[in-house]
C-alpha cells in the first residue's frame, strides 16, 4: 500500500532531488561535492526493496513480458509501476509513490541498462568509473578521482552488470577466463576482472568518450596548448609529418590524436587501427578497423600487427593507430619510412626521450633480431615530432612539451624542444601555475612544411610567454 512521504531530516536532500553525493578522495579533502544525476541512493530507514525487485521481475518472467525494446511504451512503464505496487501490497511493503517511481527507474535501467551505474553514464561530465568492488564506486570528473555512494547489491549483482556488457559483443567471462575487454554500443571502452584473479570480488573499470570530441577550440580554451602551438601542429598533420603522441594513463592521448587527425586534409584515404574504437574522425573518407580477442579455443585473435599490414595492402593516405603496445610498432615504423607520411599514433611514456626507448623495445618484441643501432635508425628516421602529454597533480591535462627528432648523433637521439610549459608555481588551492613557450628553436620540419605548400611563420616560435 500507499503512504504518505515524510518529511526529510534537515540534513538529508529531498527525496527526488536529483543530486547525489560525491565525496573526495584526496587526503585532506572532505568537503562533499554535488553532481546532478538522476539516480538517488536509499534514503535511510526506507529498507532494502531489492527483494521487492527480483519479485516484480520473476512476475515479469512469468508472463511473458519483454521490456528489452530500446524505447519502452508508455504502456510497459505503466505495466511495470502496477506490478510494483500489487506486488509491495503482497508483501507488506511499506512504499512511497516517489519510491515507486524510483524502483521503476531503477529495474529499467537494470533490465536494459547497467543497473546502479546507468546515472553516471548520463553524466557526460564523468570520464572514467572505476567499481573496484560491489560496494566501492568511484569516478573521474574534471580530472579529479571522486568516491560516490553508488553500490552494487552484492557481487553476484556486480557480476550480472559485468556479464550483460560483454554478452553484447559475443564475449564472455567466467572462472575460466576471468579478464575481458569490451566495448559499449556508445563507444566507452570496458574492462572487467573477476575471481580468482581478482581477490576482493569483481572490478569494472568504463573508460568513457564524450558524444562531442574536443575540439582544438576547446584545448585553447582549457589552457592545455597555445595558438602558436595550434598552428605549429596543424601545420605538422598537413605537411606529412609522423607523429608519435606520448603520455602516461589517462592523460589524454587519445582526445589529442582526435585533435591532430581533424587537421588532415578530408580528400585523404585514413585508416585507423584500434584495441578498441576510440576515435571519432570526422572526414569523408575513413576505413575504421578494431582487433579482435581469441575465442573460447583460443583462436580466432586478431592482433594489431595483422591489421597493419593488412592496411598496406588497401592504399592509405594515412594510418592512424590509437596506440602500439607490442611487435605492430616494427612494421609502422616500416611504413613510416617507406612512403606512408602522416602517419600518427600514441605510446604509454612520462617523457619524449622514454617514448623513444619503448618503441625500440616494442620492435623487439617483433621477434626480429635486429642490431641495436639498426633500430635506433629506424626510430630516428621515421619519426619526426613528439607530443608529449602530462596530467599534474591537480588534474589538468596540458601539452608538456614538443620536440622534433632530427636524427642521430652517434647512438643518441638528436631530439629538440619546439614548445615546452614552464611551472612558475602553485596557488592557495594546489593548482599549478606555469605557461607554454617556444624555446626559440626553428625546428628544421619548417622546410618540409613549405614544401607541401604551406605557410609557418617565423614569429610562431618567438617569444618567452605564449
Amino acid at each position: 500500500m500507499f503512504v504518505r512521504k515524510r518529511p526529510a531530516p534537515a540534513s538529508t536532500p529531498a527525496q527526488g532531488s536529483g543530486h547525489l553525493t560525491f565525496a573526495q578522495s584526496s587526503a585532506g579533502h572532505d568537503k562533499p561535492v554535488q553532481a546532478t544525476l538522476t539516480y538517488r541512493p536509499q534514503t535511510a530507514g526506507e529498507g532494502n526493496y531489492e527483494g521487492l525487485k527480483q519479485a516484480v521481475h520473476a512476475r515479469l518472467v512469468d508472463e511473458g513480458v519483454n521490456l528489452q525494446d530500446d524505447k519502452l511504451t508508455t504502456e510497459s512503464v505503466d505495466l511495470l509501476r502496477r506490478l510494483l505496487a500489487e506486488t509491495a501490497a503482497k508483501r507488506n511493503d511499506m512504499i512511497t509513490r516517489a519510491r515507486v517511481d524510483q524502483l521503476v527507474e531503477e529495474m529499467i535501467d537494470e533490465i536494459q541498462g547497467l543497473g546502479p551505474l546507468e546515472p553516471l553514464m548520463r553524466d557526460n561530465s564523468i570520464t572514467e568509473i572505476m567499481c573496484n568492488a560491489r560496494d566501492r564506486v568511484y569516478v573521474e570528473q574534471n580530472g579529479r578521482i571522486l568516491k560516490t555512494d553508488i553500490e552494487f547489491a552484492n557481487d553476484q549483482h556486480m557480476l550480472r552488470v559485468i556479464d550483460r556488457i560483454v554478452h553484447r559483443i559475443g564475449r564472455h567471462i567466467d572462472e575460466s577466463t576471468p579478464m575481458c575487454d569490451a566495448r559499449l554500443l556508445d563507444g566507452s571502452r570496458v574492462n572487467a576482472i573477476i575471481p580468482p584473479l581478482a581477490l576482493n570480488g569483481p572490478v569494472l573499470t568504463i573508460r568513457r568518450f564524450s558524444k562531442d570530441p574536443l575540439t582544438v577550440d576547446d584545448l585553447l580554451a582549457k589552457g592545455a596548448m597555445t595558438e602558436q602551438m595550434a598552428l605549429f601542429l596543424r601545420r605538422c598533420v598537413e605537411g606529412k609529418l609522423n607523429i608519435l603522441v606520448s603520455g602516461g594513463t589517462g592523460t589524454g592521448k587519445t582526445t589529442i590524436l582526435n585533435v591532430l587527425s581533424g587537421f588532415i586534409p578530408g580528400g585523404e584515404r585514413l585508416i585507423t587501427i584500434e584495441d578498441a574504437a576510440e576515435l571519432q574522425l570526422q572526414q569523408p573518407h575513413v576505413i575504421r578497423l578494431e582487433t579482435r580477442q581469441a575465442n573460447t579455443e583460443g583462436t580466432g585473435a586478431i592482433s594489431q600487427a595483422d591489421l597493419l599490414r593488412n592496411t598496406l595492402r588497401m592504399r592509405p593516405d594515412r594510418i592512424i593507430i590509437g596506440e602500439v603496445r607490442g611487435g605492430e610498432a616494427l612494421t609502422m615504423l616500416q611504413a613510416m619510412n617507406t612512403g606512408h607520411e602522416g602517419s600518427l599514433t600514441t605510446v604509454h611514456a612520462n617523457t619524449s626521450r622514454d617514448a623513444l626507448s619503448r618503441l625500440e623495445t616494442m620492435v623487439l618484441m617483433a621477434g626480429m633480431d635486429l642490431p641495436h643501432r639498426a633500430i635506433r635508425e629506424q626510430v630516428s628516421s621515421a619519426l619526426d615530432l613528439i607530443v608529449q602529454i602530462e596530467r599534474s597533480a591537480d588534474g589538468k591535462r596540458r601539452i608538456a612539451s614538443i620536440s622534433e627528432l632530427c636524427g642521430m648523433e652517434g647512438d643518441v637521439y638528436l631530439l629538440q624542444e619546439v614548445f615546452t610549459y614552464q611551472v612558475t608555481g602553485r596557488s592557495t588551492e594546489g593548482e599549478l601555475l606555469g605557461h607554454h613557450r617556444p624555446t626559440g628553436i626553428v625546428p628544421r620540419c619548417q622546410r618540409k612544411i613549405e614544401a607541401h605548400g604551406y605557410d609557418l611563420p617565423l614569429s610562431c616560435f618567438q617569444g618567452g610567454n605564449a
